[in-house]
């Protein structure tokens, strides 16, 4: 395999994963803990504006990673999740030191790099965002 191989497998890897992750915790925010239920634990945890805050996040987290799996508007979606996740680390998980069993922020900060590594490099080869924009001559080409 040779280097441009890899680099394409490495990203949509990071990408797809990171996607799902996301993803993930959004539909968890939705189904299982509720938007009343997140609502209230943000509040706990003093995040500002808990009520406008957690059906943002849990829309971001949600919609956000789909579009990452899928390689759609990734740049963009994933600048935003990075920001998620520093907002996260800073406001909720700091204080508890770096591990997440007791309530650290090792994987907001790995969610949170992960996420900045897919906004700077772009979604890759296999994306909707390359299919749709990837053509050099393109003004949107940012976006691939």
């Amino acid at each position: 395999m040779n280097q441009s191989n890899l680099t394409t497998t490495a990203l949509t890897a990071l990408r797809v994963i990171a996607g799902f992750l996301f993803a993930a915790h959004g539909w968890q925010k939705f189904s299982e803990f509720t938007i009343a239920g997140t609502q209230a634990s943000f509040a706990k945890m003093g995040v500002p504006a808990a009520d406008l805050a957690a059906p943002v996040v849990a829309t971001l987290e949600l919609v956000g990673g789909i579009a990452l799996i899928l390689g759609v508007l990734t740049r963009i979606f994933a600048a935003l999740l990075a920001v998620d996740m520093l907002g996260a680390l800073f406001l909720v998980h700091a204080p508890a030191g770096v591990f997440a069993a007791a309530g650290g922020y090792e994987l907001v900060l790995l969610l949170a790099t992960a996420a900045a590594a897919v906004a700077l490099t772009g979604a890759g080869k296999l994306s909707v965002d390359n299919a749709t924009f990837g053509r050099s001559a393109s003004k949107l080409s940012v976006l691939a």
